[in-house]
């Protein structure tokens, strides 16, 4: 019994706990890549994924483009009350922007702002007899939409389009 009441009063130390490891930096994550714009001629860009869907409601009447159950990538929108075509592009622009129409007959500039819903659309206004109008709906399969620090695309030219010009127009 002495050799355990000996041991009990052993000077040793415990040895010390290992340390613990340094806390490892959280990675960020990488900023998505910025999307290339399309290269070469607007009329050889690929057509922008997405089908058109037409609708009439209270204000007039609307076409939407892009990916069933997303969000509209383009939208052209008639007020009948105010006599004013609206097109708008998925994504927000800076003060200053433009958004360039083309179409194989043509192409007109516009100054573009935020729309100042959610989602985030850059939009222009234009009379519903806007010459370029006429050369959208006619234009040959196609045409482009360049707006200021967003991708641009290039859109079937289907009859939902001229459908909102001609209700605006009537």
């Amino acid at each position: 019994m002495s050799l355990l009441a000996l041991a009990a009063c052993s000077t040793a130390l415990p040895e010390p706990a290992p340390a613990p490891e340094p806390a490892k930096p959280i990675a960020k994550p990488a900023p998505a890549p910025a999307l290339a714009q399309p290269q070469g001629d607007w009329i050889d860009w690929p057509i922008t994924a997405g089908t058109w869907s037409y609708r009439q409601d209270e204000r007039g009447s609307i076409a939407l483009f892009g990916q069933t159950g997303e969000d509209a990538i383009f939208i052209i929108r008639c007020d009948k009350a105010r006599r004013q075509l609206f097109l708008s592009r998925a994504g927000s622009v800076a003060a200053g922007a433009t958004m360039v129409l083309r179409a194989s007959a043509g192409r007109a500039s516009y100054p573009a702002s935020n729309s100042g819903g959610t989602p985030a659309y850059a939009a222009i206004s234009v009379s519903p007899m806007d010459l370029m109008m006429d050369r959208i709906s006619y234009s040959r399969g196609r045409f482009a939409v360049e707006t200021s620090g967003l991708q641009s695309i290039a859109l079937p030219s289907w009859p939902e389009f001229s459908r909102v010009v001609e209700d605006c127009r009537s």
